[in-house]
Parts: structure tokens; C-alpha cells; sequence
């Protein structure tokens, strides 16, 4: 795998929370490029994220674990550490610009691919915050070398 790289991120959330079934679904789409590199068995994706609207920027370190762990840490704007690990619940707190949120995730699903050119990673999870719980998820990551 190259330094350099394309991550591209999709995520899609079905609101469980009082929201009708029609429409409750948020298809989001990220696609960037990003630094790679691998250490102590893991693989590690940095990249910088823009929030509209907002002065600054948040920067994301992915950590992916070939044994079935991800986690996304970000720092900036917003600051978390969230975890995410197959039939178990991680609990973290979420700092944002208009405050704190507990959020808790519990992966029902997970699978990583790795290969030389690039990684797949595919988790579905169980999305609380403040106790409720608010969505059913399922993140799907693409890490691709850059030939240069």
C-alpha cells in the first residue's frame, strides 16, 4: 500500500427514534484523499475533514485492526474516540462545537478485507446517544493506493 491514498466513506443511518419509516434513511458520502501507514499489525488512515459553515477543520486518524477493531478518533472541531468491535457495546463521549453527547455504538457486524492495493472495511452498528438509541448504521470504508 502507497502513503498516499483515496479513502472514500459511505454511511447510512435508519432512524429508529419516533421517525416514520419513510424517509428516515441518511445516505452520507466521503471521499478524500488521506496519508496511510502501518504499524504494529495495524493499519492507520489520517485525513482532515472541512465543516461547512465553520472556521477550522477536524482531523481524523482511522485505526484499523485486521483482527476485527476499528476505531475513529477525531480531533479539532469535534473531538471522540469511537470503537467499534464486533458483538460488543463501546461507550464514548463526542465533544462537538454546541456541546457534549455520550454516544454509544454496538457493532452487531464486521468485516475487513485487506489486500495489497487497497483495504474494505463494512460495519453495522446500533447508534445511541444520551441512552436512546436513535439509529441503526452500517459504514462502509474503501482505502485505495494512489499509483503515482
Amino acid at each position: 500500500m502507497t502513503k498516499e491514498v483515496l479513502l472514500r466513506i459511505s454511511g447510512l443511518h435508519y432512524e429508529t427514534a419516533g421517525v416514520p419509516e419513510d424517509g428516515g434513511e441518511e445516505p452520507i458520502e466521503v471521499i478524500t484523499p488521506a496519508t496511510y501507514y502501518y504499524k504494529n499489525d495495524k493499519h492507520y488512515v489520517i485525513y482532515d475533514e472541512v465543516v461547512e459553515g465553520m472556521p477550522g477543520t477536524i482531523r481524523n486518524k482511522v485505526r484499523i485492526a485486521e483482527s476485527g477493531k476499528l476505531e475513529i478518533m477525531k480531533s479539532g472541531l469535534s473531538n471522540t474516540h469511537m470503537i467499534f468491535e464486533k458483538d460488543k457495546i463501546n461507550i464514548t463521549q463526542y465533544e462537538t462545537p454546541y456541546g457534549e453527547l455520550l454516544v454509544g455504538t454496538h457493532t452487531k457486524d464486521m468485516q475487513v478485507d485487506v489486500t495489497d492495493s487497497s483495504i474494505d472495511v463494512h460495519v453495522n452498528y446500533a447508534l445511541d446517544v444520551n441512552s436512546e438509541t436513535i439509529a441503526d448504521c452500517n459504514i462502509d470504508m474503501n482505502i485505495k493506493a494512489l499509483d503515482r
